[in-house]
């Protein structure tokens, strides 16, 4: 009996550690392969960087441009991702369920499992759709990449949010009543508090899911060589089809360090909207606390 349980807990034990080890190799192994093309000419190439930020002059050699349309592809799905997917999940577990409520559920459940690839192709019949009625002259861009990479990562901030209610003790929903507040007001003031850490999760989750995933920007709207975006609806560079295509298209030892070195840009930008959505998480749960 003991030695069984030994055996469970050392494989239970080494389970938990096969991830950290996996990270700990993935970031020696693009340190050592890209470390070297790190620099100011990875970001901007020939062009000197002040007229690079301020749009003084193009970046044809550099990732410049890449990192800021990551960045707003990023922002934009998570505008549309986070409101809708919070009170999707809040409606999903504090309110009566219904036919409604099995229904919304199980489209949740068929979005979380829908391929990105798909999504992609979704984005790119709308505007097929919207060319051929509405708007002649509609084409793919920021706006609808960030919107199909919102609905993307929609099921992660709902099914985190709800998951996050459903674990909470009904002691503090009768506390609410107690202290004379409506179903709103609790929900608002004890119950969203009290699950931020869980909600937190889902939208660290679904941050980094949109900073890294490629099928869906390839259709709608991300090219090469773009430059820097001047509207929401124009085309733009991005670093995951940065990555891909040199990948797939290197001529030289020295095109494939470039890769691995935007592959190291794209790791530590996405740990850096991690750490911002920690610092929102902890700002969020001292201005729930104050009231």
């Amino acid at each position: 009996m003991k030695t069984g349980y030994r055996l469970f807990s050392l494989f239970c034990w080494a389970c938990a550690l096969l991830p950290v080890v996996g990270v700990f190799g993935l970031v020696v192994f693009l340190l050592k392969q890209g470390w070297g093309g790190l620099g100011l000419e990875l970001f901007f190439g020939d062009t000197p960087p002040l007229d690079a930020i301020f749009r003084f002059a193009p970046v044809w050699d550099g990732i410049w441009p890449a990192c800021f349309g990551t960045l707003a592809v990023t922002g934009l799905a998570a505008l549309t991702a986070i409101p809708l997917g919070l009170f999707c999940g809040i409606y999903l577990n504090e309110f009566p369920r219904g036919r409604l409520s099995g229904i919304l559920d199980f489209c949740v459940n068929l979005l979380a499992g829908m391929p990105s690839i798909i999504m992609g192709l979704f984005g790119f019949a709308l505007i097929l759709f919207l060319r051929h009625t509405l708007v002649p002259d509609a084409g793919t861009g920021l706006l609808l990449s960030g919107f199909c990479m919102g609905l993307l990562v929609l099921p992660y901030m709902i099914k985190s949010t709800q998951s996050s209610l459903g674990g909470l003790p009904e002691d503090l929903r009768l506390m609410g009543t107690g202290l004379g507040f409506s179903k709103s007001q609790t929900i608002r003031h004890i119950l969203l508090p009290s699950a931020g850490r869980g909600i937190m999760s889902g939208v660290v989750l679904s941050i980094g899911r949109a900073a890294e995933d490629t099928a869906v920007i390839m259709l709608t709207g991300a090219v090469a060589n773009a430059g820097l975006p001047r509207g929401l609806f124009d085309n733009y560079e991005a670093l995951p089809f940065f990555i891909y295509t040199v990948a797939a298209e290197y001529q030289s030892p020295e095109e494939l360090q470039h890769g691995f070195g935007a592959a190291l840009v794209l790791l530590t930008m996405t740990m850096g909207l991690f750490l911002a959505a920690h610092g929102l998480h902890h700002a969020m749960e001292k201005r729930w606390k104050r009231g």
